[in-house]
């Protein structure tokens, strides 16, 4: 199957735990993020280190994200595919992390994630790939 074949409501409810994976990072809202995942989910981001389950890589994200400034997570060029009960999506990421001296880190890369729930799909498996990241001067 493609992209193409893949229903609407399926593309939307992938898109929908993505954007709500960014947000739940950006307002520090970790009951928001824990929906995103299974119970049991493997999530994979390479050298940056490996959970399994929700509650892992929940407490991860807070304390990395808590001691430092506003961060942005864009989630785009999602794409989704359909396999009976098997979806799949690949999407890209640019993450902006504000450091206290005001200096920002910027994070390139994509996710390949496998969801599962009907109705309500979330991440069962995740795989961060980096692309680059860049370091940007402090700002006024």
């Amino acid at each position: 199957m493609t992209d193409a074949d893949t229903s609407r409501e399926t593309r939307d409810a992938v898109a929908d735990v993505l954007v709500r994976y960014a947000t739940g990072i950006d307002s520090r809202d970790w009951a928001l993020f824990r929906t995103c995942f299974t119970d049991d989910c493997d999530v994979d981001y390479g050298e940056i280190g490996h959970w399994h389950g929700r509650d892992e890589v929940t407490t991860w994200m807070a304390e990395t994200h808590e001691p430092i400034g506003p961060t942005l997570h864009r989630i785009s060029n999602i794409t989704v595919r359909q396999d009976g009960d098997r979806v799949t999506a690949r999407s890209y990421v640019h993450a902006i992390l504000v450091l206290s001296d005001r200096s920002a880190i910027h994070a390139y890369g994509r996710y390949d994630d496998v969801l599962v729930g009907p109705d309500a799909p979330t991440i069962a498996r995740r795989r961060f790939t980096t692309v680059t990241t860049e370091l940007h001067a402090p700002t006024a």
